[in-house]
């Protein structure tokens, strides 16, 4: 079905105006590669060029090519949404391959094809990343392979849909297939995408279908030329200036694409993932590659914004502990906290990639440890042979209390209270209360440890809980952060439970997730206290001596999160379902556990003035 080498032609009016190149965000892993295999070589667009995937069905795309006449590997990248304005560098969702022009400069065809039925792609759009999709996937491989302008080596690359595609396309094996690089990805698209902790990812939903996926959309048409146009004005220097006008009103923004009319099947789909699909069986999302890691044996590189709570975490985990690939051929970087749409992160990470797998350049790519990781405190990154990181060993820190409802509260290394108990509120998110309600009922617990040497935490997070509530179910969310010397917060890590949908789910767990199986809830009986297991996401930092660590529990999303303007993206949850008041039973059965990074699991907390 690959059918024959296709002749393409590009247009005088596309490339009249060149498109403008851009490397903003972070670009590489704390190291500097060796000279480029090839590099000033330009780049011309070929749009809309017709490949055949099935019978009288043909997927439109936009390639990419250097100037310079040559074969030369493809980078393909799937388009789960009209592609049009992908290289104009509009801060939209969709904006997520990468900047070709990079590809094309250092000598490698960037092929961008939209998905059957989207944007000028012929075929009818079925729910995202099925089967069929993949085949399509697939073809297109086969087809780039098959071109006169290309060597026979593929690769792919992209963020969020375009790197969840990717485990799935790489576990077909296709032969041309030679490695991939995935930003930002799930593979279990239940969890971790449509039904995350057990509750629909509404929010979430709703903006990604409300900003990607509306008649509009599907009709737009943006000429190569206005695109151009557009690249050399937002990808200017005046970039970062107009960036931190927009990310201080993105959450009006996200709020705004809630509030569009998506396609009518769309809407379908979100009904399902919301109402109808409590469980795998009802819920029409895909599975996702979780299952099918084992069958990857390419290289690979993933990589982790460790800026986001609910989506786009566990996923790279999962990936990095279960794919077949030798230990020696696959990597993974846990980056820093960044929000960047456009997304052009990592493209020489990526290049230096490519050239090392497909080119065979000495690099120094071959030598670049297996786990490199952003480590908060220290403004650097940090390496490992695997992760959790060997010599490493988890700590629990047992929450103790500090006093009535309000105080501060305490962690404690080491054996932990043998009784007590503290209580919060729960209060649906969107619901007024009146003025001073937070004084008679807090909706927060805090607790703190300042520690007494340098230390270093890196790896999983997991919360542990002895939980009641005076209701059927509530909602538990935790957060995990580091309060310098100066008092100045510093956001790490967060996960979040319905009590009522805390069923264990062991056969799924991977060493970084605490895996819930939401098929059948258990309803709380109000009052008697219930444990309750979930992960937090990943958080490497390192504290200084006189530092916090800081552990926050509440009920609702929105109190305990940051914003794009520091880097982190979540989304709120439509929970908790009830006013309910929640309480943590001290003991054995509560506490935190994170790793510690050394010679053994013990810790040296500094010593702590009682509360007043």
């Amino acid at each position: 079905m690959a059918g024959a080498a296709s002749p393409i032609r590009p247009g005088f009016w596309d490339n009249l105006i060149p498109l403008r190149p851009s490397l903003s965000g972070p670009q590489l892993a704390g190291w500097q590669p060796g000279p480029a295999a090839m590099s000033g070589l330009g780049c011309e667009l070929y749009t809309d060029q017709m490949i055949p995937v099935d019978t009288g069905v043909s997927l439109a795309a936009d390639i990419y090519r250097p100037k310079t006449p040559g074969r030369y590997p493809a980078v393909i990248s799937i388009a789960g949404y009209n592609k049009d304005l992908d290289t104009a560098g509009v801060p939209v969702g969709t904006n997520e391959i990468g900047n070709p022009p990079v590809f094309a400069d250092r000598g490698y065809v960037h092929i961008v094809a939209a998905r059957r039925g989207m944007g000028h792609s012929q075929g009818t759009s079925d729910v995202f990343l099925n089967d069929r999709e993949i085949d399509d996937v697939v073809r297109v491989i086969a087809w780039a392979a098959e071109q006169p302008w290309c060597d026979g080596n593929v690769v792919t690359f992209g963020t969020s849909y375009y790197g969840m595609i990717q485990p799935l396309i790489a576990a077909r094996r296709p032969p041309a297939l030679r490695a991939f690089f995935s930003n930002e990805m799930c593979t279990d698209f239940f969890r971790h995408l449509v039904q995350f902790g057990g509750v629909p990812a509404s929010y979430f939903a709703g903006l990604w279908l409300g900003s990607n996926f509306t008649d509009a959309r599907f009709r737009l048409h943006v000429p190569p030329l206005l695109r151009a146009l557009a690249s050399q004005i937002l990808n200017s220097p005046l970039k970062p200036h107009w960036e931190r006008l927009v990310k201080k009103q993105m959450n009006k923004l996200l709020l705004g694409f809630i509030k569009n009319t998506p396609a009518r099947r769309e809407r379908e789909w979100y009904v399902n993932w919301t109402v109808d699909g409590k469980t795998r069986a009802l819920n029409n999302i895909p599975a996702g590659s979780s299952q099918q890691l084992g069958d990857i044996e390419i290289p690979y590189v993933v990589v982790q914004n460790l800026g986001y709570f609910n989506l786009h975490q566990f996923g790279c985990y999962d990936l990095f502990e279960n794919a077949s690939t030798p230990h020696d051929r696959r990597w993974m970087i846990l980056g820093p906290a960044e929000y960047e749409l456009p997304v052009y992160a990592w493209q020489l990470e990526a290049l230096a990639f490519f050239d090392h797998v497909v080119r065979g350049a000495n690099n120094g790519y071959a030598a670049q440890p297996a786990v490199r990781y952003w480590l908060e405190g220290t403004g650097r990154f940090a390496s490992a042979t695997s992760f959790p990181i060997p010599g490493s060993a988890p700590v629990r820190l047992h929450l103790a209390s500090g006093g009535n409802d309000h105080a501060i509260h305490k962690l404690v290394a080491g054996d932990g209270p043998a009784d007590g108990t503290n209580t919060w509120v729960a209060v649906p998110i969107g619901v007024p209360v009146p003025g001073g309600f937070d004084e008679v009922a807090n909706q927060l617990l805090t607790y703190e440890m300042t520690v007494a040497e340098t230390t270093e935490f890196s790896g999983p997070v997991s919360a542990h809980l002895k939980f009641s509530c005076n209701e059927i179910d509530s909602h538990v969310v935790a957060r995990l952060g580091r309060v310098d010397k100066g008092g100045t917060y510093h956001l790490l890590s967060m996960g979040t439970i319905s009590p009522a949908r805390r069923r264990l789910d062991p056969a799924r767990n991977t060493a970084c997730e605490i895996v819930i199986d939401t098929q059948a809830p258990q309803p709380l009986t109000p009052g008697e206290p219930v444990n309750l297991s979930f992960s937090l996401t990943p958080a490497p930092t390192q504290l200084a001596p006189g530092e916090m660590l800081r552990f926050d529990v509440a009920s609702r999303s929105d109190i305990l999160r940051s914003d794009v303007s520091h880097g982190y993206v979540h989304f709120d949850l439509p929970v908790p379902p009830y006013f309910s008041r929640n309480t943590l039973h001290y003991g054995p059965e509560t506490y935190l556990e994170v790793w510690k990074v050394g010679a053994n699991g013990s810790l040296t907390p500094a010593e702590t003035p009682p509360p007043a």
